[in-house]
């Protein structure tokens, strides 16, 4: 069951999408199989050695600022999740997705897709080469901008446990104006959704470095936006 302290409401008026996509009917239950409750077995679909990469995916470099984004998938025990696949999503510098339905006049970079996956390793440890994104207009309510973000989904140890964040980036003026970021009520949580900015993870004339840790369960679990 969601924690309803921790994780954003389903239907949060002020995120007007939300009208439109939470359920409108009680939830029904639906045993899990053996199928549901076992890892996903990758095979021959483990990502690629540029998957993790997205500034290496296209013939020539993306514009904006290089960065790495890290961290560790850990279960509510603190015990790492090995094996387990890792995507991200975001917009590139200007703002803008590589999306048919993105449309706003910010320019599209031929060199960055905006999308990558890698697998943990035995410690839990993933990692992401990307550019960091920037902020866009999304029509929520006048002069509505999200701030910078970058969208992981997880899938956890099973199959049935694909999860949805955005990692944020600190000290972000639009915070405070941001209801996707404020739908999680609890300020301690989304801190939880704010990366952390290392200068000893960063390397020197080529990329600054972000650390974001992924908690799956338990007091300390990362807020999702997807049901549980």
């Amino acid at each position: 069951m969601r924690d309803e302290a921790v994780h954003p409401p389903l239907d949060s008026p002020d995120y007007k999408s939300t009208r439109l996509r939470h359920p409108k009917q009680p939830l029904v239950y639906l045993p899990h199989t053996v199928a549901e409750k076992t890892g996903p077995q990758l095979g021959e679909l483990r990502p690629g050695p540029v998957d993790p990469d997205l500034t290496r995916q296209h013939a020539g470099e993306p514009v904006g600022e290089r960065i790495t984004v890290s961290g560790r998938l850990l279960d509510d025990g603190g015990r790492p999740i090995r094996d387990s696949l890792v995507e991200i999503w975001q917009a590139n510098a200007a703002g803008r997705y590589r999306h048919r339905w993105d449309s706003w006049p910010a320019p599209l970079d031929p060199n960055f897709s905006g999308a990558g996956r890698c697998v943990s390793d035995a410690d839990g440890r993933y990692q992401f080469v990307t550019i960091k994104p920037g902020p866009y207009p999304w029509g929520n309510h006048p002069n509505a901008w999200r701030p910078a973000h970058i969208h992981f989904s997880l899938l956890g140890r099973a199959f049935a446990q694909r999860l949805v964040t955005q990692m944020y980036f600190p000290g972000d003026p639009l915070f405070p104006y941001d209801p996707i970021f404020n739908s999680v009520r609890d300020a301690k949580a989304r801190e939880r959704m704010v990366g952390r900015f290392s200068l000893d993870g960063s390397q020197e004339g080529w990329a600054l470095a972000y650390e974001f840790d992924i908690v799956l369960r338990g007091p300390d679990e990362t807020p999702m936006e997807e049901e549980q």
